[in-house]
């Protein structure tokens, strides 16, 4: 914890609000065939997901290095990628293209945006509850 300090990374912030908007459309507006509401669900699996993404989001946006050495910015780039994918996912699926690879998409595309920015920011205090969200999120549609 020594080399992390309390602070305000705002690029951790707009990743997290860039990934958060095409949920806000599909909460405000259902797609055609929209699996994704009608899903089985398990409570279990879903606190421990809720959990886990408020932990990794509060980590990534309010904990940074004290000394985060050179920038990596192939990695921001590819973070920056694969939101742009991840938006295409959003256009399949609203399109009506419900089946398991866009749904794999959907789910572990942001994870990795997630895991892209916190290793080039080396954050990595982020990364343990990513990845147990990144499981709990990409399970269901395994």
């Amino acid at each position: 914890m020594k080399k992390y300090k309390f602070g305000f990374d705002v690029g951790g912030l707009l990743l997290f609000a860039a990934i958060m908007i095409p949920n806000l459309i599909w909460f405000a507006i259902p797609a055609p065939n929209d699996v994704m509401r009608t899903a089985a669900t398990n409570p279990v699996l879903d606190t421990v997901s809720s959990v886990s993404q408020a932990a990794f989001v509060a980590a990534l946006c309010f904990v940074v290095r004290r000394e985060r050495g050179r920038r990596r910015k192939g990695l921001c780039l590819a973070a920056v990628l694969c939101v742009l994918v991840y938006f295409l996912g959003w256009i399949f699926y609203y399109a009506g293209f419900a089946g398991r690879p866009v749904l794999l998409l959907l789910s572990a595309v942001p994870c990795a945006a997630f895991a892209l920015y916190a290793v080039e920011r080396a954050n990595f205090i982020a990364l343990t509850p990513l990845f147990i969200f990144a499981v709990c999120h990409i399970a269901p549609f395994l």
